[in-house]
């Protein structure tokens, strides 16, 4: 293989079927894998040190090594992917000017692949905690770095390489959720099935896994796991870091959708150190949309995955550390720093709160939801979910503008998509350029003034709905596989009660002069309760000092966004001023 061709691009013949992603990465060779000038590498070493390593030496290990990034200066790097169990497979050469790195390593992450040196080699190692500084300091090599680390991710999710492997079988429930888990977190898998693997079916052998353990999940560093929790999963790639330790940060934000990742982008641009906590995946319910048409700058949409990603890759270039998933359990705010506790017991302190923690998805009432949910019912709409509707007809349950945007998407994979609304037409909650689209779109039928009232199916999952006609009354029975809720969502609030942070009647936060005085809590510090001990409370400060809410599940905040994101620059200018008026001795 050519030394300078990258490791992320598959191979093919002319008659060969590409993706369209796939085509456009190697077109894009040259930005994958920039080479240094002479003068470039000068200007990188400031930033690092040199090392040298014998011919044959293992440099780094997927699952193991942080190097942050490698600067080849004489030689030759050897890299190799995990194709399956106990399986690997050369990728590439990389020659001098050249540097081994992709995203995980900005946030000091375990490497992804394997890289062992050919010949003698001298590298400039670079931290991770560095590279952060490289890239700022140095804004054109910077740009190129980043841009080379965002497609060599790209490129390891298009040939699903790179990161831990999961063997179960097709249609397994417990394997979809943790396929749509590293999918919605922009994380590389491989997925092989025991019925048609060789080594995937010795491996169940050998762990004698049964259905209840589906999936198994080999590790990169080569650790098999039974049927692991999202929080084993994330500890397992390093997306979810040991927040033991001592440290308060400045900015604690709790949820990392549009609103939390600009709190976090700009907070951490200027100076501030920040945790974020995600419970599931970065960009909240935004990054389950398909296409966002209306957001400002963005003529021609772009997907709400394709812009968390940009955001979170922007969060790391700034130092933000970001946990997923990390699901908040209990805010102590009766002495200072405040302390969170996550639901795994594990307590994080922070001089100011920002709760960006959005919505839970609505569950309808349906006696047996529960058993088709991964298995015929879905509440999101990515590629994931498309393939399993390929040519067939599905039902989508709601009138919003997330349920336009996914039907519009699944329209194009789908034979047939039935909109379920209990309304008498879509124009009460969606918006019109998505209502005009849907009506010019072939394939999708909207049935007004209806509601799923039973579902139905078999030990493989979904089989039909019944749905009912609530202005007729006529009930009637729809075999169908796939059915898509997307009937809105409650506040996520439910864990604030110990911390007393005032919600209104539907339980979203209330913030500035929404706040009655009554609701105000304005002890900082045990035993200190005098209302001038305080900064005057901002717009965006809730009823409990430094803690702030923004974003959807903020009382009277606009469901847009461009609306969220908003909110989460302007928060970060209210924390400054908290964090500068706070009373003497207070840390």
């Amino acid at each position: 293989m050519a030394s300078n061709t990258p490791e992320f691009i598959p191979e093919s013949s002319p008659e060969d079927a590409i993706s369209p992603r796939a085509a456009e990465l190697a077109n894009r060779r040259h930005q994958i894998w920039p080479i240094f000038s002479a003068a470039e590498l000068r200007r990188l070493e400031r930033f690092g040190h040199r090392a040298c390593y014998a011919d044959g030496a293992s440099m780094f290990k997927a699952g193991s090594s942080d190097f942050g990034m490698l600067v080849i200066l004489s030689g030759k790097v050897a890299i190799s992917r995990h194709e399956g169990l106990g399986k690997t497979s050369p990728m590439s050469e990389l020659t001098p000017g050249q540097f081994v790195a992709e995203v995980a390593q900005l946030s000091g992450r375990p490497a992804l692949v394997n890289g062992h040196a050919v010949g003698n080699v001298e590298v400039l190692i670079i931290s991770s905690e560095s590279l952060r500084a490289l890239v700022v300091a140095e804004a054109e090599l910077g740009e190129r770095i980043v841009r080379a680390l965002i497609l060599r991710r790209v490129g390891l999710i298009e040939v699903n390489s790179g990161g831990p492997v999961l063997v179960g079988p097709r249609g397994n429930g417990n394997l979809f959720h943790m396929q749509s888990f590293l999918s919605s977190n922009g994380h590389p898998h491989t997925v092989l099935d025991p019925a048609q693997d060789e080594a995937a079916a010795a491996l169940v052998e050998r762990y004698q896994g049964t259905p209840p353990e589906w999936p198994l999940v080999v590790c990169p560093d080569g650790n098999v796991m039974k049927n692991p929790s999202h929080a084993e999963l994330g500890r397992c790639l390093g997306m979810l870091p040991d927040l033991s330790g001592d440290r308060i940060f400045d900015v604690l934000v709790v949820g990392a959708g549009p609103s939390g990742l600009a709190t976090a982008v700009y907070a951490a641009s200027e100076g501030l150190s920040v945790l974020a906590l995600e419970q599931r995946a970065y960009g909240g319910q935004a990054g389950a949309s398909a296409r966002i048409e209306n957001y400002l700058g963005f003529p021609t949409g772009i997907s709400g995955r394709a812009l968390a990603g940009r955001a979170f890759v922007q969060a790391q270039k700034f130092g933000v550390e970001i946990a997923t998933p990390a699901s908040a359990a209990k805010l102590q705010c009766d002495s200072w720093p405040l302390r969170l506790t996550l639901t795994d017991g594990t307590t994080v302190r922070a001089r100011t709160v920002v709760l960006s923690c959005g919505a839970r998805y609505r569950r309808p009432s349906l006696a047996n939801l529960k058993t088709y949910e991964g298995r015929g019912v879905y509440y999101w709409a990515s590629p994931i979910e498309a393939k399993l509707c390929k040519q067939e007809e599905i039902v989508l349950v709601g009138g919003g503008n997330s349920a336009g945007q996914a039907a519009v998407f699944l329209s194009g994979h789908a034979n047939k998509v039935h909109v379920v609304i209990r309304g008498p037409s879509l124009a009460a909650s969606m918006s019109s350029y998505l209502i005009d689209r849907i009506a010019a779109t072939a394939n999708i039928s909207v049935h007004a003034h209806t509601e799923i009232i039973a579902l139905e199916g078999d030990d493989d999952g979904l089989t039909s709905v019944r749905w009912r006609n609530n202005q007729t009354g006529q009930e009637d029975d729809y075999a169908v596989r796939r059915v898509f809720l997307f009937v809105g969502a409650d506040p996520n609030t439910d864990w604030l009660h110990g911390c007393a942070v005032a919600v209104d009647e539907q339980g979203f936060i209330r913030t500035g002069f929404d706040v009655t005085r009554e609701e105000c809590r304005a002890r900082i510090r045990a035993g200190d309760t005098r209302d001038d001990n305080l900064p005057e409370r901002a717009a965006l400060e809730t009823s409990v000092p430094g803690v702030f809410a923004i974003g959807d599940v903020r009382a009277g905040s606009t469901k847009r966004v461009a609306a969220a994101v908003g909110e989460g620059a302007a928060v970060v200018s209210q924390i400054h001023g908290f964090l500068a008026k706070l009373p003497a001795g207070i840390a």
